[in-house]
């Protein structure tokens, strides 16, 4: 079993996005600090954590500098760098595990195995091509959202078809 983390301890979030912004300030209230890892200087999470590293997140260096100044990390959204959570668990504690993001930046493989556990979700079908498209719709009772199986979220890269 994992000790809780003492107070003061520095919660490193990988991404700066609202979600990070949320967290950020959720663990200030707690007695944490959040150091987040983002692309962006002035986004959302940026403008409340204690701390910033600024760099890709695939970048080995940025990574290193990142971990060498937090207790833990936790990511904010499922596009950040499978490659670069690997990393940086080596380093430090990294929750959920770089496997649960693998599980959940693939539509297809999330959805396999909610459904192996039991869990209900939404009829679906994968689609490689137009053909398989249409049966897809057809048997979906003619209207759908085509979504990609990869890096769409909030939306994007989705489409309302039939």
């Amino acid at each position: 079993m994992n000790a809780a983390l003492p107070p003061g301890a520095v919660i490193g979030i990988v991404g700066g996005g609202q979600l990070g912004r949320m967290s950020a300030i959720a663990a200030a209230r707690l007695g944490y600090r959040a150091h987040i890892l983002t692309q962006e200087p002035d986004g959302p999470a940026a403008q409340v954590a204690a701390g910033l590293t600024i760099g890709g997140y695939d970048d080995p260096a940025a990574l290193r500098a990142f971990a060498s100044e937090v207790d833990v990390v936790t990511f904010e959204f499922e596009n950040v760098s499978v490659a670069g959570l690997d990393l940086l668990a080596s380093l430090r504690p990294v929750r959920p595990s770089g496997e649960i993001l693998r599980l959940s930046q693939d539509r297809l493989a999330e959805k396999a195995f909610l459904t192996g556990a039991g869990v209900p979700v939404a009829p679906y079908r994968a689609v490689t091509s137009a053909d398989e498209a249409e049966t897809a719709l057809a048997a979906l009772g003619g209207a759908a959202i085509l979504k990609p199986t990869r890096l769409g979220y909030d939306g994007r890269g989705q489409r309302r078809v039939g």
